[in-house]
């Protein structure tokens, strides 16, 4: 939206404190290097389905390392302390079963094995904040574990659906290649391990990850590689308080959707754009998704800055304030000069707005979706500008064409490409059905209608809903369901 709507002028989040968690990172010596073990969650997770991750968990009531201990037991069975005499695997298998069934804590299962803890055994290879503005907020110790002897790592399926040992420059060509996302701390610590000497060197330079900002929040996002993530501080729609900006390319890179309208707002993504600069890359242009203000607030400051032209989509053109230089067309590709060249191909999706675009990666399938759909929050279809026929057009597009992860406007990236849009299409056409349902023969006004077809929906939501509604009835009307008379909408008999 490009404006705060009714209700929700001034409206300021509150802040969530971040819960204590621990991961490990555990290691292995081969025979041509070391390796690295990880998981990937499971797509039905709370928190970063679908993700590749190391080891680890939040913590309820538990010192740091005892954590990080429990943590691996728990998910690969591997026992990070030093035993009195050896403990066979079918022992430790039941003491996991037990763990995970809620039924021993891990201090009784250390005492049992008459187990003890060595803080050099675990050693602190970083710390980690999630940003501010996630839902799911976490402070995480990462642990840097060698498998004791005559150990293995194993994942029992449930959060976690894969576990392996992974060379980690394997790890990082995966990541590479699109089959596999990241999160800041794995990223750099696979890169860290990928030039592995020695335990202390290696701990040094995983304790001071590049581009760390203030109370150990990383500016240095890159779910995949060559789409960077920057999230900007914009007024948009709760509960969403930032825009992703997203930064594409390993040569030459677009910017994409910098939405901040200040200075001090914008200052996360000159950092960034100047770490990528002093590593040889250089910005070709600006790009909108879209015209609403959360999107395009900083499109004159950045390309007056850095002196590139801005590129849209020609029903957005009309609609800026800045010059645009290049009108994005439907199915061409842009390239990005790089190592490797990233082809970027344009879709245009009308519906949220009439000159929305997507960018879709055509190696990874990635596609960088604007306001298509949102890993926070909703999207609100506004008519006259939104159209909900053609959104819901739109999402049968990317979900067959098909795409691969999400990268959205707001909150994180979505795994799950094709079945995050079939959730949306399906929501959509439920909610239609509750509109239809809720509009009666003789006539209503649409604040009657969106009260009872979003009875779900708390009370002050509803003025977002009624633009939504709204569109669901033009929809309709169309359609030949809905017929509206002066203010009022009456559903016609079948």
């Amino acid at each position: 939206m490009s404006e705060p709507l009714p209700g929700f002028e001034g409206w300021e989040p509150e802040a969530l404190p971040p819960r204590d968690a621990a991961t490990v990172l555990l290691w292995r010596q081969a025979a041509d290097g070391v390796e690295v073990f990880w998981t990937r969650r499971n797509r039905a997770a709370s928190f970063a389905p679908g993700f590749h991750a190391f080891p680890g968990g939040k913590l309820d009531a538990a010192a740091l390392r005892v954590a990080a201990a429990r943590e691996l037991l728990e998910e690969v069975g591997v026992l990070a302390a030093r035993t009195v005499a050896p403990v066979s695997r079918e022992s430790l298998k039941a003491l996991r079963r037990a763990l995970l069934d809620g039924g021993r804590s891990v201090a009784s299962v250390l005492a049992e094995l008459s187990a003890t803890l060595h803080a050099e055994d675990l050693p602190l290879a970083g710390r980690w904040v999630t940003p501010p503005y996630l839902a799911s907020r976490f402070d995480a110790r990462m642990f840097l574990v060698k498998l004791p002897p005559g150990a293995d790592a194993e994942v029992w399926n449930g959060e976690l659906v894969h576990g392996e040992w992974v060379a980690p420059e394997d790890a990082l060509a995966q990541w590479k290649a699109g089959r596999a996302l990241l999160h800041p701390p794995q990223v750099h610590a696979l890169r860290v391990m990928a030039g592995f000497r020695d335990v202390p060197s290696a701990l040094a330079r995983l304790r001071a990850p590049p581009l760390m900002g203030p109370d150990f929040v990383s500016e240095d996002i890159e779910f995949q590689a060559g789409i960077r993530c920057t999230p900007l501080r914009t007024p948009t729609l709760p509960p969403a308080t930032h825009t992703n900006c997203w930064v594409l390319g390993h040569g030459e890179l677009l910017v994409v959707d910098p939405g901040a309208s200040d200075e001090a707002a914008l200052a996360p993504l000159w950092r960034r754009l100047e770490a990528l600069q002093a590593a040889g890359c250089t910005v070709k242009a600006v790009v909108a998704t879209h015209h609403h203000g959360d999107h395009v607030g900083g499109l004159r400051a950045v390309a007056e800055r850095l002196g590139v032209p801005v590129w849209a989509h020609a029903r957005t053109v009309d609609r800026l304030e800045v010059p645009v230089a290049r009108l994005l067309l439907d199915g061409e590709v842009l390239t990005l000069a790089g190592t490797p060249a990233l082809h970027l191909r344009v879709l245009h999706t009308p519906g949220h707005a009439r000159g929305h675009v997507c960018l879709v990666d055509e190696s990874s399938r990635a596609a960088v979706v604007g306001d298509m759909v949102a890993g926070q929050g909703t999207i609100v279809i506004d008519p006259p500008e939104g159209d909900m026929a053609d959104y819901l057009a739109q999402l049968r597009r990317l979900r067959d064409d098909p795409v691969g992860a999400l990268c959205p406007a707001h909150g994180p990236v979505i795994p799950d490409g094709p079945g995050k849009l079939e959730e949306y299409l399906r929501h959509r056409e439920q909610r239609a059905a509750l509109v239809l349902e809720a509009t009666p023969e003789a006539g209503a006004t649409l604040a009657f209608i969106t009260a009872a077809a979003y009875a779900d929906t708390p009370s002050f939501l509803h003025p977002v809903a009624e633009r939504s509604a709204e569109a669901t009835l033009r929809m309709l009307q169309a359609a030949g369901k809905v017929a509206q008379e002066g203010e009022r909408y009456r559903r016609v008999p079948c």
